[in-house]
């Protein structure tokens, strides 16, 4: 398929790997300053999707576990793939069950984000629940997972601080703290996660 994109003339592509989760396609170009070149754009079969719980008393929860990719352990709230043919709240629902157990009365998007534009097509779409009741988590075999609930306000300054670091909780903590200040959410529950 040849074509263009933005600034970017394409002559061919072609599918250079493959798997169930991703794919890489190659494709040749004539950059935009005219120079021919080669780009790879990674495309993901599923949606990266996010969940932060919150608690009436302002607390959340935050998963751990082991990122293969870094090779190191990383702290961030529940998360994982959405197939692209499943709505994103049926997602959201399987992963907040998963990773810890909780199911939500009720949920409200907040977020919306493109996650390392410059090499994939990959979106994420992150979500707030609330209403929450405790039961048990159903993990997937490739996650060994910890949980731990932590005020809302210790979550933000782990993330701020450079101690959590995944992209998604950190936007999500971000985004929810902004809405807490500027009245986007209910006020008692604003309060309680505002609390030092």
């Amino acid at each position: 398929m040849s074509g263009s994109r933005g600034p970017w003339q394409v002559g061919a592509s072609r599918t250079v790997y493959e798997n169930p989760w991703l794919s890489l396609t190659e494709h040749d170009v004539t950059r935009p300053d005219g120079e021919p070149g080669l780009y790879g754009v990674v495309e993901f079969a599923n949606l990266a999707i996010a969940v932060l719980p919150l608690f009436e008393d302002g607390t959340t929860v935050l998963v751990g576990q082991h990122r293969f990719p870094q090779d190191k352990y990383s702290w961030e709230i529940p998360e994982g793939g959405g197939p692209l043919d499943v709505p994103p709240l049926d997602s959201a629902r399987r992963e907040l069950k998963e990773e810890t157990g909780l199911e939500a009365a009720q949920w409200r998007e907040i977020l919306r984000m493109d996650l390392s534009n410059s090499v994939t097509n990959e979106e994420a779409i992150g979500f707030i629940a609330t209403g929450l009741t405790q039961g048990e988590a159903e993990p997937e075999g490739t996650e060994v997972l910890q949980t731990r609930r932590v005020p809302f306000r210790t979550a933000l300054h782990e993330a701020v601080s450079g101690r959590i670091t995944d992209a998604l909780t950190v936007a999500m903590l971000l985004r929810a703290y902004y809405m807490a200040r500027e009245g986007e959410l209910d006020e008692t529950l604003a309060a309680a996660m505002l609390q030092r």
